[in-house]
């Protein structure tokens, strides 16, 4: 593969830095904010239901995040609940965009490494401005020669992406953390892909199996990287 690659993109949120751990924690918080009206199981699955029907209209991120823990607080407690609990969701929200950038293991020097071999790109999804933020607080940006923000990442982003780039689907190998919109996408296009599990996953992100393919590979952390590339 290395010899082979000119151009890798890398996810962002679970990849470079810490993120499904905060939507977890505000989960946890939320169920206990909404204990008087329903038991964990529920809301913790009305929510998800709730998300994914918001889904086409909001995209993905924390304010989108937000939104679904609103409209299901209100739904779940047959509008109930107090404006202090509304209130204190949307302060969940604010303390999760607020949150300090916090790096993965070997992030930089895995940057390091690779930077001025390789054409390195951003390729994320999420909220335009929340994902503009955390790259400026990381101080990564330096590193890269495009970032992408996109509003999802399936296959036709992907192709999208390299047209726009003029890169060819054999020179490119993205690197992240779900095997649904890091690893499968690139994989379909023949572009190579590197999966780096998270100890956690949305359960959306979640898929049945791992690909077989002679392009895909997997590491147990962003450093193992190197030696495929490196």
């Amino acid at each position: 593969m290395k010899s082979k690659v000119e151009v890798i993109g890398f996810d962002a949120d679970d990849t470079l830095w810490v993120n499904e751990t905060y939507y977890r924690d505000t989960e946890e918080a939320y169920v206990k904010l909404l204990s008087e009206f329903a038991d964990r199981e529920t809301v913790m699955k009305t929510l998800f239901d709730t998300e994914m029907s918001n889904l086409s209209k909001y995209g993905f991120g924390i304010k989108a995040f937000v939104l679904s823990m609103l409209e299901n607080g209100i739904s779940i407690s047959k509008g109930k609940i107090s404006p202090a609990s509304i209130m204190a969701i949307i302060d969940m929200g604010k303390e999760m965009l607020e949150k300090d950038i916090e790096l993965l293991p070997g992030v930089k020097e895995v940057l390091d490494q690779l930077h001025g071999k390789y054409k390195l790109i951003v390729a994320t999804k999420g909220d335009l401005l929340d994902q503009e933020r955390k790259l400026f607080r990381s101080s990564l940006s330096r590193y890269f020669h495009h970032i992408e923000i996109m509003s999802d990442k399936q296959v036709e982003n992907y192709r999208n992406l390299l047209k726009h780039l003029e890169i060819a689907p054999e020179k490119f190998v993205m690197i992240g953390n779900s095997l649904k919109s890091d690893i499968l996408p690139p994989l379909e296009l023949g572009s190579y892909a590197i999966h780096v599990p998270y100890h956690t996953t949305w359960e959306h992100e979640k898929v049945d199996r791992k690909p077989e393919s002679s392009n895909f590979f997997e590491v147990n952390g962003l450093e193992e990287i190197l030696s495929f590339l490196a």
